[in-house]
C-alpha cells in the first residue's frame, strides 16, 4: 500500500495536529510521549502522525522498539511563500487605510 501524498495545508488544518507540530520543535519524540501530552487516544495520535507524515512535515526513524518524530518545517516553506502575498495584500490595505483616515482628519 503506497502513501499518498496529503496537502500541507489539510494536515496543518486540525489543531491537534499543529500542536503535535509545537511539541516537535523541542526535538524528536517517541509516538508515548507525543501521545501522553493529549487528552486523546494513542491511535488517535498515531492517525495525526500518519497525516503529517503523508504531508511530510515529520519524518520517522526507529530507533530499538520505537519510532522516533521528528520535525521537516520544509514543506511549511511553502505555505510561508504562499501566506507572504496576503500579508503584503493586508499590510498595503491598512497602510492605505491609515492615510485615508488621517486625510479625513486633517479636512475636519
Amino acid at each position: 500500500m503506497g502513501t499518498q501524498q496529503v496537502d500541507v495545508f489539510h494536515a496543518v488544518a486540525d489543531v491537534t495536529r499543529r500542536a503535535i507540530l509545537d511539541r516537535l520543535r523541542q526535538g524528536a519524540q517517541p509516538v508515548r510521549e507525543i501521545a501522553q501530552a493529549f487528552p486523546v487516544s494513542r491511535p488517535a495520535i498515531s492517525k495525526h502522525l500518519r497525516v503529517l507524515h503523508e504531508a511530510r512535515l515529520v519524518t520517522e526513524k526507529k530507533q530499538g522498539r520505537q519510532r522516533m518524530y521528528h520535525l521537516n518545517p520544509e514543506p511549511l516553506r511553502d505555505m510561508d511563500r504562499w501566506l507572504e502575498t496576503y500579508r503584503n495584500f493586508w499590510s498595503m490595505n491598512l497602510t492605505n487605510l491609515k492615510r485615508h483616515l488621517e486625510r479625513k482628519d486633517i479636512k475636519q
